[in-house]
């Protein structure tokens, strides 16, 4: 568990775009199914050399979240950070909660499908997705 850490996010001026999502008149026909009570989760992965990981964890945890939070984007829940290494890389996976994908395109903007990615954090990635993945959370926290 030591490598899995979770933030309540604030806002970061320069993290506009940072991450990407489709654009919303591509997946109109997702939205029909979207429940008031079902949050979305936004999922984009990235990798970093061995060398860079503590880095690219340290901004994305005192500058890129909490600048995303800093936004007040209405519907905006928070985010969580996931971590592995694997070889001669290391994953990063983001996970940001909306209430809505209204508050998806309040925070990722018109054209949500390109990722713009903030340049301190380019510099440190080696690889990424080319898109971000929207999920409907349909159980949380809940014990089964």
């Amino acid at each position: 568990m030591a490598a899995t850490k979770s933030w309540e996010c604030r806002f970061f001026p320069h993290a506009q775009g940072f991450f990407s999502f489709e654009h919303e008149e591509e997946h109109e026909h997702e939205h029909e199914h979207e429940r008031e009570d079902e949050m979305i989760a936004r999922i984009w992965h990235g990798w970093t050399k061995p060398q860079d990981a503590k880095a690219y964890e340290e901004m994305l945890r005192n500058e890129i979240f909490p600048g995303i939070a800093r936004r007040n984007i209405e519907g905006y829940q928070g985010a969580e950070l996931f971590i592995r290494d694997d070889g001669d890389e290391v994953e990063f996976v983001t996970l940001l909660r909306f209430e809505s994908m209204k508050a998806v395109k309040e925070f990722a903007g018109e054209d949500q499908s390109k990722p713009v990615i903030y340049p301190k954090a380019e510099a440190l990635l080696r690889r990424m997705d080319q898109r971000s993945q929207h999920y409907r959370i349909v159980i949380s926290g809940e014990k089964l």
